[in-house]
């Protein structure tokens, strides 16, 4: 079993809600970036997402945009970021990472080389989301059961879920609002029975992402859900703070703390 799936079967087998961030590749620089992937891991988070930089990430919003233009122009690449997880893994980082990515990034190295670069380096699952359900069918082929790829659905998605939902694996990512991310909750207006129906549907952990801050934010919406992303939130609070590694740890620590209050 994939380690995302073995911490996230895990939490819902003790009744708790899982946490998952998202951070760019190396911003400010890449001995930043470990560091703060292993304050969380010691604070107990779930599952980190690693946005892996390009120059034109089409369902992000100015945040991670910036974000990852910065990161570009401090010199990341794709080759660092696997060298950054490799150096990781060695470190005894066990914490399961995703990278989030386009599949420009995968096509222009190969997918077959990424496939094992990924396997290689200790990724444990990819979300590609200008990569559609129909022409997944390539990359898939390269994949090991050690590399997962991440299934989003929408609140558009409607007949198209149950065929989503039929190969999905690790977690369903619930995007939560229409548009890119970073919205500040400003939620579909339809989230609620959204949720519900993807929850009654999954055989996997559904998790909500776009536009989350604290686990207030998610409340309303606890019962359909198995836990929640953050990523704008999460690198804005990291720029003010300096990307101070307590920070990050205390901020974890907190929405984990608070998520499965509002649980009880």
């Amino acid at each position: 079993m994939n380690r995302i799936e073995q911490r996230l079967n895990q939490n819902i087998s003790n009744g708790v809600k899982s946490f998952i961030t998202y951070m760019t590749a190396g911003l400010p620089n890449y001995d930043t970036t470990k560091k703060l992937v292993k304050a969380q891991e010691e604070a107990g988070i779930d599952v980190i997402e690693i946005g892996v930089p390009f120059s034109d990430p089409i369902a992000d919003g100015p945040v991670i945009q910036q974000a990852s233009f910065e990161a570009i122009q401090n010199g990341a690449t794709i080759d660092k970021t696997f060298a950054m997880m490799k150096e990781l893994r060695e470190e005894n980082v066990n914490v399961p990472i995703v990278f989030m990515l386009y599949y420009n990034t995968i096509l222009h190295y190969g997918p077959e080389e990424f496939a094992v670069q990924c396997k290689a380096c200790g990724i444990d699952g990819l979300i590609v989301p200008d990569l559609p359900m129909e022409e997944q069918d390539e990359l898939k082929t390269f994949l090991s059961d050690d590399t997962i790829l991440i299934q989003l659905v929408s609140p558009v998605s409607n007949d198209r879920v149950d065929q989503i939902l039929s190969d999905a694996k690790g977690f369903v990512y619930c995007v939560s609002s229409m548009g890119v991310t970073g919205q500040a909750a400003d939620f579909h207006k339809e989230v609620k029975n959204y949720l519900s129906m993807i929850k009654s549907k999954s055989k996997i952990p559904v998790m909500m992402g776009f536009g989350i801050r604290d686990a207030k934010d998610v409340s309303p919406f606890i019962s359909d859900i198995d836990g929640a992303i953050v990523g704008t939130h999460f690198i804005d609070l990291m720029r003010t703070s300096n990307y101070d590694s307590k920070v990050a740890s205390d901020y974890v620590t907190k929405f984990k703390q608070d998520l499965n209050n509002t649980n009880k």
